[in-house]
């Protein structure tokens, strides 16, 4: 996002925040289909987008549109509509950051929302077929959806399924990875964490993954690890938190010692 959607997006928080208990589940539902309207309908995302059209004609607009959505999610909308951003993309991805925290505002602390995305992930991408049902541009997306569903059910709370849902209706050109991954983030976000993405050969035993979650906090602050086993990093491991990458793989270094070898 450029700087102008940030700051627009940090508003729309703060307006999320502002409804306290109001923005719930079915808050969140509401915005999602008022995303995918929005970005079914060029004129409306023109509009949204627009800088230079009146934010009390925007949120006319909004009003008049999703009149049949619930009170908060019309609200947020609303301020969605009134803020200025860089692109129509940032509007789509502001709506869905919205719903998604409302989810987890609104969420039972004992979920572990990320984690159910975490595994769900795993799931997919360790299954060609799956990925590729999930992710193909001429399957009916609702058909998609229905599909994750099934594979969902008793094993995730009904907030993942809502989210993983939206994310299969609308991936917005991503994959079904980097939906999930952004998803998670902004989950994170919503509780004050940060992901760290640990990669491993083998799992790693809950002990030594606590005792690196507590290591990690003391500098980045609160953590919730997103584990992910990978062989071919052969031992040892690898973390990223944010743009920072901590790379202690035996890979990593076999990868060095050949670079100075031939050096």
């Amino acid at each position: 996002m450029g700087s102008a959607s940030r700051e627009a997006l940090a508003r729309s928080v703060s307006a999320l925040a502002g409804l306290g208990s109001k923005a719930d589940l079915a808050t969140a539902e509401d915005l999602f289909a008022a995303g995918r309207v929005v970005a079914d309908s060029a004129q409306l995302r023109s509009v949204l987008s627009d800088p230079s059209a009146p934010a009390e004609g925007k949120a006319a607009l909004v009003q008049r549109v999703f009149a049949s959505l619930s009170a908060p999610a019309v609200e947020l909308l609303s301020v969605v509509s009134g803020e200025r951003w860089s692109n129509q993309d940032d509007v789509l991805a502001a709506i869905e950051e919205l719903g998604i925290r409302s989810i987890a505002a609104s969420s039972p602390r004992n979920v572990d929302i990320p984690g159910e995305l975490f595994a769900f992930g795993g799931a997919v991408t360790s299954d060609a077929e799956l990925e590729l049902a999930l992710r193909s541009k001429l399957a009916d997306p609702e058909a998609k959806a229905a599909l994750a569903e099934r594979l969902l059910a008793g094993k995730a709370s009904k907030q993942t399924v809502a989210i993983v849902r939206q994310l299969v209706l609308q991936p917005r050109g991503r994959s079904v990875r980097e939906s999930l991954r952004d998803a998670a983030r902004v989950v994170a976000a919503q509780y004050g964490q940060t992901i760290a993405t640990v990669v491993t050969a083998t799992p790693l035993p809950a002990e030594q993954a606590e005792r690196l979650r507590t290591s990690l906090a003391a500098t980045y602050g609160d953590l919730k690890l997103n584990e992910v086993v990978d062989p071919s990093i052969l031992g040892g491991l690898r973390v990223q938190i944010g743009d920072d990458v901590i790379d202690g793989s035996v890979a990593s270094r076999l990868t060095e010692l050949r670079l100075q070898l031939a050096g």
